[in-house]
C-alpha cells in the first residue's frame, strides 16, 4: 500500500480544526536583526542630535555672555576721547597759575572732580586704565611710536606714555601709545601677562 510523502504542516487548534503551524525562529532571525541594526542607528542618530543640541546651547550661552560683557565696547571707545580730553585739559593749566588764580583752580578742581567721576563709571563697567611709564614694553597692550636713545633705562623699558590704554574685562579695548627706551641693557626676559586683543 502506497503512503503520501507529504508532511501534513497544520496542528489542531483548541477546537480541534487544522492551523498552519508557526513559523520557527530561524524565520523570525532576519527581521529581528534588522529592527535590532533600526534601533541602534535611531539611538546614534538620538546621542548624536543631543550632542549637537547641547553644543548649540553652549555656544548660544557664550555668545550670550560676550554680548552681555562686551555690549558697552564701541560706546566705551567713544568715550575714552573725553576722557583723553579731560586729561589735556587738566596737563595744559600750569601749576604755578593755580596758586595765583583762584577761579583757574576752581575750574581745574571741577574739571579733575569730572575725571574721577567718568574713570569711576568706566571701573563700574569693568573699562581699566593702562599707564605702563616704567614697565617693560608689551606688544599686547602698548603701540610703540618712537624709541628714546640714551634714558639710562633697560632697552624696552616704557619711558613715556603719550595716550593711555584701556581694556574691558580681559579684552583690549585700545592700546596705550608709548615710546621706548633704546640701547642700554636689556630688560629682564620675564614674558609679560598676556591678554585677548580680540575686540
Amino acid at each position: 500500500m502506497m503512503t503520501d510523502d507529504k508532511t501534513d504542516h497544520t496542528t489542531p487548534d483548541e477546537n480541534g480544526s487544522q492551523a498552519p503551524a508557526e513559523s520557527g525562529p530561524t524565520d523570525l532571525d532576519p527581521a529581528l536583526q534588522a529592527a535590532r541594526d533600526e534601533a541602534a542607528q535611531l539611538k546614534d542618530q538620538l546621542l548624536r542630535a543631543m550632542a549637537e543640541t547641547e553644543n548649540t546651547r553652549r555656544r548660544a550661552q557664550r555668545d550670550r555672555d560676550d554680548a552681555q560683557k562686551y555690549a558697552v565696547t564701541n560706546f566705551a571707545r567713544e568715550m575714552l576721547t573725553v576722557a583723553d580730553n579731560l586729561r589735556r585739559a587738566l596737563e595744559a593749566i600750569p601749576a604755578e597759575s593755580l596758586a595765583s588764580d583762584e577761579a583757574l583752580k576752581t575750574l581745574y578742581e571741577g574739571i579733575a572732580a569730572t575725571e574721577r567721576q567718568l574713570e569711576a563709571a568706566l571701573s563700574k563697567q569693568q573699562i581699566k586704565r593702562i599707564w605702563p611709564e616704567g614697565e617693560r614694553f608689551d606688544s599686547n597692550l602698548h603701540q610703540a611710536m618712537f624709541e628714546v636713545p640714551d634714558t639710562g633705562q633697560p632697552a624696552g623699558t616704557v619711558v613715556q606714555v603719550l595716550q593711555a590704554g584701556y581694556t574691558i574685562h580681559d579684552r583690549l579695548l585700545r592700546p596705550a601709545l608709548v615710546g621706548v627706551a633704546k640701547g642700554g641693557a636689556p630688560a629682564n626676559d620675564v614674558a609679560p601677562g598676556s591678554i585677548d586683543t580680540t575686540v
